[in-house]
């Protein structure tokens, strides 16, 4: 049995288990006051616990809104995470911002037919038709980050944030609005935004959420700002700084490396 066990990615939270020594996180996922919810010993990455690769490109067959089935002159509101993420709660705030930003369209993510059904059936209960609704299937991953720059902006789930997904969308200079919740999955978009120099796009409340997103909507200049500041954020913080993670993520596990060789018990361990 190896010496140390530690959790990392696989699961966004607590294994529960006495047999499982670390969690890697990072102060916005998991911070001091939130610990007692967790099993294990916290790893601190100094900056975010994701791991992003500042090589990796998009297609260069970048497509048009036509190509993708978006109407050319409307604002794109879109959701790429996966659709059991979607409660009724931050459904029922999409299809406000769609009835208040006229002409606006929410872009989904969903291949299955069955569940499109609903969701369209869904939106209608709402009062919003079905042309509002325009779906998006799956996509290699350069294919993927050539066509999120085709939206305006990425509205996050609540209880499941977007992970890698939020973070694909950082890089393609698209804004993410998050709420941030208490558990670990629920506080991974408030984390990525912190890395980018964005903590106002995190909300604390379903309400600033939709007001965070409605702005945006309403004021282009802000939101071409705020655009201009991600893609900064992503060129200059340290979200996508692949190297400075990797000399962290190093430095933290010989750091526990050797609080096992002294014979230590488990103890939350940090770079600072």
């Amino acid at each position: 049995m190896a010496p140390v066990h530690v959790t990392y990615l696989g699961y966004p939270g607590t294994c529960g288990v006495k047999e499982m020594d670390y969690m890697v996180a990072d102060p916005v996922t998991i911070p001091t006051q939130l610990r007692k919810h967790y099993t294990e010993k916290i790893l601190y990455m100094p900056d975010c616990y994701q791991p992003n690769d500042d090589k990796r490109s998009a297609s260069a067959n970048n497509p048009s809104r036509s190509d993708v089935g978006l109407p050319e002159d409307a604002f794109v509101f879109c959701s790429f995470n996966s659709p059991y993420k979607v409660s009724p709660e931050e459904f029922d705030i999409w299809m406000k911002l769609l009835k208040k930003v006229p002409g606006s369209v929410l872009w989904f993510y969903c291949n299955e037919s069955e569940a499109q059904k609903n969701i369209v059936k869904e939106a209608k209960k709402r009062g919003v038709s079905a042309d509002r609704i325009v779906f998006a299937g799956f996509a290699d991953q350069s294919d993927h980050l050539a066509r999120l720059p085709l939206a305006d902006i990425f509205l996050d789930t609540f209880a499941v944030n977007a992970h890698t997904t939020a973070s694909d969308a950082l890089w393609a200079g698209v804004p993410v609005v998050t709420k941030i919740g208490k558990q670990f999955a629920a506080r991974v978009a408030a984390s990525l935004l912190h890395n980018v120099g964005m903590q106002e796009l995190v909300a604390s409340s379903p309400q600033k959420y939709q007001a965070l997103a409605l702005k945006l909507a309403r004021d282009q200049k802000h939101l071409a700002d705020v655009k201009a500041r991600v893609k900064q954020g992503i060129a200059e913080g340290p979200l996508y700084d692949t190297q400075k993670f990797t000399r962290n993520f190093e430095a933290l596990m010989e750091k526990t490396l050797e609080r096992v060789n002294a014979g230590l018990k488990p103890e939350h361990i940090s770079l600072t």
